[in-house]
């Protein structure tokens, strides 16, 4: 296939279907999939991977922002979406698209009780992360509201987790579920309920309530083996060319070769995505299967990697994350998460879809 792109961030869309199916093995039937596609759905472009997932009848889409969602509305999505940071000043514009709010705090719930239209809200409570959400104290306040104003349409009751990544945190994570059940307890068993997401999917399926949350995962990026990580991004080798013993590679010449050394200048750099923490042959790239030492420090828009003892050639293709680079792998050795490290791609990448 013919590109004029040099770097391309390849999404094969088919795997999202299978990393959903895996994911909804020990789900009951009628559990609600919410689809998290915040942040441009972790760099994978939110427009085309909320198309395929709508096409296969996920039940619901979590953005960041009420501009994440008028976007998903004006590209033809026609399910839920959920906004989850509401600003007051953005109310009027989530009405008009038919979004739905997440709401934490009387200052909004306020907002909303003076709006005419029906809007369907979601209660977000704080279970323990102290993050965005209402007390349990504030249960029968919130209930006036709710009573006293009837466009408020109570749709579900949320929190999240925060550790259920780390085994070692289940303690707190038991004490989390606990005060979410104590919070359900108190509102209909018709307004569904919310907490689990990738991780508690895979850790925790019997605390799946009526929905689950699920981001990360449709793409495929977890330690969970039989996930299918879903995006392959490469690039190309501009430049080669040979430099002599105790030459120095990039700014600062942080490099210093202690030997004869065919190298690579590849236009990707930090600004495209790749950490500089990746630089100084703690990170690779790689060439036709072959690993190649990133050689210095990263640039802005380049970076640099060992070809000695090979026949690359300039044009070659070269991988940056995908079958040979697991994204899992790539954070561990830069301290860092793949949500960090995917929404740091640069928009300037070519997204190509499967």
């Amino acid at each position: 296939m013919f590109n004029i792109n040099e770097s391309i961030f390849e999404i094969n869309l088919q795997l999202i279907k299978h990393n959903i199916n895996y994911l909804k093995q020990d789900l009951n039937s009628n559990t609600q999939i919410i689809a998290v596609v915040k942040a441009y759905a972790y760099g994978h472009g939110d427009v085309e991977i909320s198309k395929y997932l709508e096409k296969i009848n996920i039940d619901a889409f979590w953005v960041a922002d009420f501009e994440e969602g008028v976007i998903l509305r004006k590209n033809g999505i026609i399910k839920p979406i959920i906004v989850a940071n509401t600003s007051p000043k953005s109310i009027n514009q989530i009405i008009k698209h038919k979004l739905e709010i997440v709401v934490y705090n009387f200052r909004v719930l306020d907002i909303l009780s003076n709006k005419s239209k029906d809007i369907n809200i979601h209660l977000k409570f704080n279970c323990g992360m102290n993050r965005f959400g209402f007390s349990i104290n504030d249960i029968n306040e919130i209930k006036k509201y709710t009573k006293k104003y009837t466009n408020l349409k109570v749709k579900s009751i949320c929190s999240h987790l925060s550790s259920t990544h780390d085994e070692s945190r289940d303690a707190v994570t038991q004490k989390e579920f606990l005060m979410f059940d104590q919070i359900c307890e108190r509102f209909e068993k018709k307004t569904y309920k919310h907490i689990l997401n990738t991780n508690g999917v895979i850790r925790f399926p019997k605390k799946q309530y009526d929905a689950v949350r699920i981001g990360i995962g449709i793409l495929g990026i977890n330690q969970q083996p039989k996930l299918k990580q879903i995006g392959k991004l490469t690039t190309t080798i501009s430049q080669i060319r040979t430099i002599k013993k105790n030459e120095y590679i990039g700014y600062g010449g942080k490099f210093k070769s202690t030997k004869t050394m065919k190298i690579g200048i590849v236009p990707f750099g930090y600004a495209d995505g790749l950490d500089k923490k990746l630089g100084n042959q703690n990170g690779q790239l790689y060439t036709n299967g072959k690993k190649c030492d990133i050689l210095g420090e990263i640039s802005m828009d380049s970076c640099v990697i060992d070809l000695s003892n090979t026949n690359f050639k300039e044009g070659d293709r070269v991988e940056v994350f995908g079958p040979n680079n697991n994204i899992m792998d790539i954070c561990k050795k830069i301290n860092s998460t793949p949500y960090e490290f995917l929404s740091s791609i640069n928009r300037r990448i070519k997204r190509i879809y499967i």
